[in-house]
Formats: C-alpha cells, structure tokens, sequence
C-alpha cells in the first residue's frame, strides 16, 4: 500500500468514527427532547447553532487546515466534538426549560464547530492522496464517491445507534459512551496521520480567502439550497410526522438509519451512474443539471400526495424518501467531486473550506424553516419549500463552468486570477503537492 491509499485510509476511517456519534447525537437530542415536550420549532432551535457555527467553522477549518496541516486540524475537531459530548452530558434535569434550551444550543454550536473542522480537514486530505496514488480525475471521483457514501452510511448507523442507546442507557450515558468511543479515534489520528500532510502557503486576508473562482462561487451557491431542501423536511418533519404516527423512537431512528445507509451506499456508486469525461468536467457537469431536475419533481409530487392525505400516507412518506435519497445522493456526490475538480491544489482546504461554509449555510436555513414551515402547515408545507430551493439550485448549475479553461501563459509576468473559468485536474500539480506534504 502506498503512501496516498494509506493515508486516505487512516483519514477515512476516523471520519467513521466522527461520523457515528454525530449521527447518534442528532437522534440522542432530537428525540430526547421531543419526549419532554417540546415544540416542533423549539426543536429546530436547538440545532441552529450548530449549523450556523458550522459556517465559520469551515472558512477558518480550511485556512487553519492549510497553515498547519490536516492531521492536526483533524485532532481539534475530534477534541471538540467531546468537549462538546461532555457539555450535553451535564444537563441537569432540574434546570428550567429556558436554562436547559440555552445549554443545549451552546453545547451543539461546539459540536457544530467540531463537525466542520473535521469534515473540511478530512475532504482536503483526499485531493491530496488521490494524487499521491494516482493522479487522475477517475480516481479522484471514485474515492470522493466512497468517502463521501461511507460517511452517510455511518451516519445512518449512527442515527440508529442514537434511538437504541436513547432507549437502553439514557441520555446521558450515552453521551459519555460515545466520548469515550471518540477519544480512541482522537489517538489513532495523531499516532498514524502525517503532522504537516496538507500544510501550504495559506491566504493572507479575508478578501484573498473568500476570492474563489467561478466554478466554486456557483457551485457554493447551489449548495446552500440543496441541502437546504434536505433539511427542511428532514431534519424535524420526518422525524416528528412518524413519530407522530405512531412509531417509537427505535423505529423511527432505525428508518432514518436505513435511509442514510442507502443514501450512502448510492454516493459511493456514482461513479458507476456518471459517465466520465476525458477534461474532468464537461459530462459531470451535465450530470449535476440532469439529477438537479429529476430531484426537484420529487418533493413536489409528494406535497400533493400529503396534501389530498392518500391512503397509507406514512408509507407513502417512506416511498416518496426513498426516490429522493436517490437523486440526492447522486447530486450531492457529483458535487462533492466537482469542487475538488474546481479547487486548486496549492490551496484545496481553503476552497473545500469556503464550499463547505455554503453547506452549512444550507443546513441552517434548511433547519430553521423545518420547524417553521412544519408548525405552520405540516409536512406539506415543509415540502413545498424543499421543491422552490431544488428548483434554483437547477437553475444555477446551468451556469457551471463545463468546459477546461486556457492555461495561462508561462513565465514570470503569469499572475494568477481570483476570477478566471475553473481549470482541469492538475496532475503534476496534485502529485507536487502530495510530495511536499510527505516530506513536510
């Protein structure tokens, strides 16, 4: 095993064990405080900051992860998540609901925090080991593709770990079980990742930072409301409409589990569902305009369905998440490649960074309008919305840069420009770059 396959490997890996406590606290909090009562839109409040701070997280994560290298940025996001975990786990019962609503928004913005830092450092690292190992475009989506799809099945599992951990060992518990399960993994990746993988010249101001070009601008803004047509139905109208139909929390976390795995297993398959393109962009591109449209029909369709109450809805619901697990799945790994295939190598934690900032800042939107639109008309209403933010974000991938723009000119008088078409993966770019932080 090489260099490159081994690192993403180590990377990979700890992403898992990332990736299944979040899912499970997602569910621990969620449905812990569902059972106390509270209201859909309280419920949604909870984890505003969590995404919000995710936001910040992302634009400072990938510049840190640039000046200091990925391993260490991957370490402070592990720490933090049980920091995080260990504030959750302090809340007393005793509080008053406006004490305990507090603490448990200021505990998720920590873990907010973590989780960015930690994906955005993780994402980075696999531009730079796909180049390590083989520097070709058809490499780099195929390990995008499986990282990508393993995390969300992790995920699922985690969801499902959240439910029946809820139900056996309580709340607290089981915050300090997945503490304790974090800590490991907080070890192997300072024992095993290389300190300065990734290390590079980072920017030197806010302007320089947040000049992307193009292809990432466009691709940023069609993040935010991708995910956040996700999430406005997802994240408290599933949850709350099947619990309110009479699921119990293990079945309803074991459906979100099942959802999520196969919502991973089909991002890791993309590869095989996107025909490839000899420039690394042209077909991909097309492919994200295809599954754009095809996703926005699906919420839709289904707002109808809720909203003439068909027989069996409930499992009308679970159909209707199924085909949008689909197509999301599909758009949102054919996004995650086209922002490596857009980003420079020098600076890949920086784009990565400031791409990720737009998913959270979808997350946030698409979580805050869940509550609100779900109180105030239903699942319906939250899947209405879901249909207008899949619908623009069709639209702006109309505008994606499909082509390989011109290589500037050679010599010294070549500057770079912050606003110049998206380039083609660089293979000597991305193998100089891999050697660097080997020898670093």
């Amino acid at each position: 095993m090489n260099t490159g396959t081994r690192n993403y490997a180590i990377v990979t890996a700890a992403y898992w064990g990332f990736t299944l406590s979040d899912g499970a606290l997602r569910m621990l909090v969620l449905l812990h405080f569902y059972r106390l009562g509270y209201s859909p839109f309280t419920l949604a409040f909870l984890f505003l900051l969590y995404e919000a701070m995710g936001v910040l997280a992302n634009l400072i994560g990938g510049w840190l992860a640039t000046r200091y290298g990925i391993a260490r940025m991957l370490a402070v996001g592990l720490a933090t998540q049980i920091t995080g975990f260990l504030l959750l786990s302090a809340l007393s019962p005793s509080w008053t609901a406006v004490m305990s609503v507090a603490w448990v928004v200021v505990a998720q913005g920590v873990c907010g925090v973590a989780k960015d830092l930690t994906k955005t450092a993780s994402k980075s690292a696999i531009k730079l080991t796909a180049g390590d190992a083989e520097p070709a475009s058809g490499r780099l989506f195929k390990w995008v593709a499986f990282f990508t799809g393993s995390k969300n099945a992790m995920k699922g599992v985690g969801f499902f770990l959240g439910g029946l951990l809820l139900q056996s060992l309580g709340f607290q518990n089981s915050l300090w079980v997945m503490a304790a399960v974090l800590a490991l993994v907080f070890i192997g990746v300072v024992s095993f990742v290389p300190p300065l993988m990734g290390k590079s010249k980072a920017s030197k101001s806010a302007k320089e930072l947040l000049a992307k070009n193009r292809g990432i601008n466009l691709l940023a803004a069609a993040r935010v409301v991708l995910f956040g047509a996700r999430d406005v139905w997802f994240v408290v109208g599933v949850p709350v409409f099947l619990y309110a139909s009479g699921w119990s929390f293990t079945m309803v976390g074991a459906f979100l589990a099942l959802w999520t795995i196969g919502y991973g297993v089909v991002q890791a398959a993309a590869p095989a569902l996107v025909r490839r393109s000899d420039d690394g962009l042209s077909t991909e591109v097309s492919a994200a305009r295809l599954w754009s449209a095809m996703l926005a029909v699906v919420p839709a369709v289904l707002a109808v369905l809720v909203a003439i109450k068909v027989p069996n809805l409930e499992w009308v619901v679970v159909a209707g998440l199924g085909l949008f697990g689909v197509a999301f799945a599909v758009n949102s790994s054919v996004h995650s490649y086209l922002i490596l295939a857009y980003a420079g190598s020098e600076k890949a934690a920086e784009d990565v960074g400031f791409y990720y900032a737009a998913n959270a800042l979808g997350r946030f939107f698409g979580t805050l309008l869940s509550g609100l639109l779900y109180q105030w008309g239903g699942l319906t209403v939250a899947l209405i919305g879901s249909a207008v933010m899949l619908t623009t974000c069709w639209l702006i991938t109309l505008a994606l840069p499909d082509r390989v723009a011109a290589k500037p000119p050679a010599g010294p008088q070549a500057l770079p420009n912050a606003d110049a078409q998206p380039r083609s993966i660089s293979a000597a770019a991305a193998t100089h770059q891999a050697t660097r932080s080997n020898k670093g």
